[in-house]
């Protein structure tokens, strides 16, 4: 696992003798990426930077920048080639030679014969840059799902790009001013959606996606996508026996490592399912690693620890207590850009007590999306049904008054009233997304500053989900709800979440349920399979019926959550009220300051209804004062 960075040098570019400075700046700012090593390559057009993580092939024979055999080509690749030894084996048959073990100079070689076709036998995580000396343009590539970040600038002829914003920075020509719409999407996905950035002119590369790159343009392609082709010529138990067999190769390639290898433990099916085939394929104990809370509520230690038993795992817990307000400003620094998934705080700890035994851990992340896990997909099935049992009219006309009238009324039922019928009145892109968005648009008027509303206004956050809805290559309405987390919710929350957390601490995480057999297959699942009445991930349950207990297997799903009202009455209460209420947060420059003290004074007198707003601002706050020193807001 690594972090890279560079840019095109153009004639326009400033301080040409200044530029391998930028590159070392660029690679000292995500150094928490890299530990072991770093490089820089510099010539006449392009500047390449590289911080290394070592994992494969530990000498200094893997570092990068690594310059193919013929010498025309550069990388610098942030991921993992899980499949790299049967690449290099076929290569090695066709008469290529190879000066280290790694995956990287695999994935060159591959590269100088196949140009961008190498995509598609590449099984990994990765964000990879490429210069062709001889064409004198820029390869960029990102991995299928989106697991490896790679970002870019480009305005005014200039070119950047890399792992981390932040390194983007260093770069004097990148400017960041702040783009309205992006705070409209925070607020209401708690992320910035691909492929925008919370700055005007720094993009994402959409997962699945490669560019070419010269000083005249930039050229983009989509390489794989999720494809829904579901499939009834198979029985419920040779389904299942299908999803544990690719599994289970899936997790045999991602324990292939010269350094520790471990797991995040839950006690939940995803995480419990990894370590019992991680169990199966290693000849030591698995090291496992759980986090606690004091809330019983949100507390699944105890289920890890019975899964940890029965595994006989090295098992490692921590206790997030009162140490969280001490580290929020510095936790969010990671991000870059505003992020308000707070399950980022145990993630942020796991990751510190993962990497205090291990330099990798496997991951349950993806089960929820590929099988339908998510509470929310139960309840969406369930409007669905409502929503068909009324005619067009009546939802249309009728139910949009009924809302009004039950939004007039502060107590619970009404408010969960109000939202069902605002849901039922729409079509099912729109409802999906209307029931399952974070913050309430009726806050957001009254909070949003004129500046903010003025160049919001038109701007709606739901076209992006039923753009996505509308996309997905399916009639059925379960896999599009699924494509559209695909597309939204994987890659622009959990997998940023995972990412930047355990890159803080410089651990690499892999996660098996992702590996794209495993997505392709899920997605060859019938939905009746995923989704069974109110059982979700029914078919991977299934899959490790007689291995898993039934407690681990069928107990009520919590997720990776925090006891989040509870926090912000106690454990960040003074953290909070310093950032939402003063103009130390920095929210005075976009919404209405007093108003937000109105919502965080019920708070305090325990009304909860506001408690993701106040969350969200609370993270927006924290990511303002994360990095105070930032161009001017607005253009």
């Amino acid at each position: 696992m690594c972090g890279i960075a560079g840019f095109l040098r153009t004639s326009d570019t400033p301080n040409r003798y200044a530029h391998r400075d930028w590159l070392e700046a660029m690679g000292q700012a995500i150094r928490h990426r890299g530990p072991d090593a770093g490089g820089v390559y510099l010539d006449d057009h392009v500047g390449l930077s590289h911080r290394r993580l070592s994992i494969l092939d530990l000498s200094e024979a893997g570092n990068q920048p690594m310059v193919s055999a013929s010498g025309r080509y550069i990388i610098v690749f942030n991921g993992e080639i899980y499949n790299f030894p049967d690449l290099k084996a076929a290569l090695a048959a066709e008469g290529v030679s190879f000066r280290t073990h790694t995956d990287t100079e695999v994935l060159l070689e591959l590269f100088e014969r196949c140009g961008p076709e190498c995509l598609q036998f590449l099984n990994g995580m990765f964000a990879i840059a490429i210069w062709d000396t001889q064409d004198r343009r820029l390869f960029l590539a990102r991995d299928r799902l989106g697991k490896k970040p790679l970002y870019y600038y480009r305005q005014a002829g200039q070119f950047a790009f890399a792992s981390e914003i932040k390194a983007l920075q260093q770069a004097p020509f990148v400017t960041t001013t702040l783009r309205p719409d992006a705070i409209k999407d925070f607020f209401f996905y708690q992320y910035v959606p691909d492929p925008k950035s919370i700055y005007r002119d720094v993009h994402k590369l959409a997962p699945g996606h490669w560019m070419w790159v010269t000083d005249r343009e930039v050229e983009t392609h989509r390489y794989w996508d999720v494809r829904f082709c579901e499939s009834d010529s198979r029985t419920e138990s040779e389904w299942a026996e299908g999803l544990r067999d690719t599994l289970a190769d899936a997790v045999r390639l991602r324990l292939v490592s010269d350094v520790p290898v471990g797991a995040f433990l839950s006690g939940g099916v995803d995480s419990s399912a990894i370590v019992d085939l991680m169990a199966s394929q290693s000849p030591e104990p698995v090291t496992t690693c759980s986090i606690g809370f004091d809330s019983e509520r949100f507390d699944e230690v105890t289920y890890a620890e019975k899964v940890a038993r029965q595994y006989g795992t090295n098992h490692h817990e921590f206790t997030v207590r009162e140490t969280v307000s001490d580290h929020l400003t510095e936790i969010a620094r990671y991000f870059d850009e505003p992020f308000a998934d707070p399950s980022f705080i145990p993630t942020y700890y796991v990751s510190q007590l993962a990497r205090q035994q291990v330099t990798v851990a496997l991951a349950g992340d993806g089960g929820d999306e590929n099988f339908a896990g998510y509470e929310k997909y139960r309840v969406d099935a369930l409007e669905n049904r409502l929503r068909r049992c009324f005619p067009h009219w009546a939802r249309s006309v009728l139910f949009p008054g009924l809302a009004g009238m039950a939004g007039r009324f502060r107590q619970p039922a009404f408010r969960r009233a109000r939202s069902l019928l605002n849901t039922l009145a729409c079509d099912p892109a729109t409802g999906f997304y209307i029931s399952n968005r974070f913050c309430d648009p009726a806050v957001w008027d009254y909070i949003a500053g004129p500046a903010l509303r003025r160049d919001t206004d038109g701007y709606d956050p739901a076209d992006l989900t039923r753009y996505h809805y509308r996309r997905a290559d399916t009639d059925d309405h379960l896999s599009r709800v699924l494509y559209s987390d695909f597309k939204t919710y994987l890659p622009g929350d959990i997998l940023v979440k995972v990412d930047r957390m355990s890159m803080a601490h410089s651990l690499e995480t892999r996660a098996p349920l992702l590996d794209y057999r495993v997505v392709e297959y899920a997605a060859s699942v019938p939905s009746r399979l995923k989704l069974r009445g109110s059982e979700g991930k029914y078919l991977l349950k299934k899959a490790f019926e007689g291995r898993l207990t039934d407690e681990t297997l069928y107990r009520k799903k919590m997720g990776f959550s925090v006891p989040l009202a509870e926090w912000l009455r106690r454990e960040i209460r003074e953290t909070a009220g310093r950032l939402l209420t003063t103009e130390a947060g920095g929210l005075s420059e976009w919404f209405d300051l007093q108003r937000i003290r109105d919502l965080w004074d019920q708070h305090l007198n325990g009304n909860d209804r506001y408690t993701q707003e106040l969350w969200t601002l609370t993270a927006l706050a924290l990511w303002r004062c994360a990095y105070p020193d930032q161009s001017p807001l607005f253009a």
